[in-house]
């Protein structure tokens, strides 16, 4: 197939597609974090170099449509602040992440995603305009290495009283300054996005189709068996990265 890039096949070009569509899916209906659990399954099967930087475009795409719909609810303000601390970090991320062999990406990665199921979030605060500067800039600087920073920049949105349309909205655009900024400078950098824009188009696509159908589905009797299984497979998923890392690391 043309829209397959190199290094994917066939099935695992619409496992992908198929797995933007569950993503967006389960963070509507069950409200679980669904770009830790794309990354995941991402980090299993695309080439190391590429997997941040597609990862990336594919929720910029997700969060501008979110974004978009947002729009009245959104404190610019905000977005400002964060934005010029994300310049920095994303100027300095790119420096290093594209330094780092794939053993200590790996690692990274696996280690995030365990900490992101298991680990405690820092309590909020509601930060400075000094705050948001550096907050954008630690967590942008962070999503360069990382893919899925939400986490980390939910802690900066909670600590605003925004009503649920403002948090959504606001932590939207948050999430599409980080994705813009880490593309743009993924592409300074030399990644070619070009082979993988079939793909990105198809998994935003099925990302929309995901929130969509989440929206008409209730999992409120099994909320907490669904999310301890996903809990469970992604801790799977994490611990086959960190054993790829050191198979890589001390392979002779």
């Amino acid at each position: 197939m043309d829209m397959v890039p190199e290094g994917l096949t066939d099935l695992l070009f619409w496992v992908l597609v198929a797995t933007s569509f569950f993503g967006s899916f389960i963070s509507t209906a069950a409200g679980i974090g669904g770009g830790v659990t794309m990354l995941a399954v991402m980090a299993q099967v695309m080439p190391p170099l590429a997997l941040i930087p597609v990862h990336g475009l594919v929720q910029l795409g997700s969060n501008i449509s979110r974004m978009t719909v947002m729009r009245q609810h959104i404190d610019w303000h905000f977005l400002g602040w964060f934005f010029l601390g994300g310049l920095l970090g994303a100027a300095v991320g790119v420096q290093v992440v594209t330094a780092l062999p794939t053993s200590v990406l790996q690692t990274i990665l696996g280690l995030f995603i365990l900490y992101s199921i298991w680990g405690p979030m820092p309590d909020r605060t509601k930060a400075s305009r000094s705050g948001l500067v550096v907050g954008g800039g630690l967590t942008t600087l962070a999503s360069m290495f990382i893919g899925a920073s939400g986490p980390l920049a939910m802690v900066l949105v909670k600590g605003y009283d925004y009503d649920r349309f403002s948090k959504v909205g606001t932590f939207s655009g948050v999430m599409v300054i980080q994705h813009g900024l880490k593309g743009v400078v993924f592409g300074i950098a030399g990644f070619a996005f070009a082979p993988y824009i079939p793909l990105v188009a198809l998994m935003v696509g099925a990302g929309f189709l995901g929130t969509l159908v989440g929206k008409r589905v209730l999992l409120k009797q099994n909320e907490d068996r669904f999310g301890i299984i996903l809990d469970v497979v992604l801790t799977l998923l994490a611990l086959r990265l960190l054993w790829q890392a050191a198979d890589g690391h001390f392979a002779f």
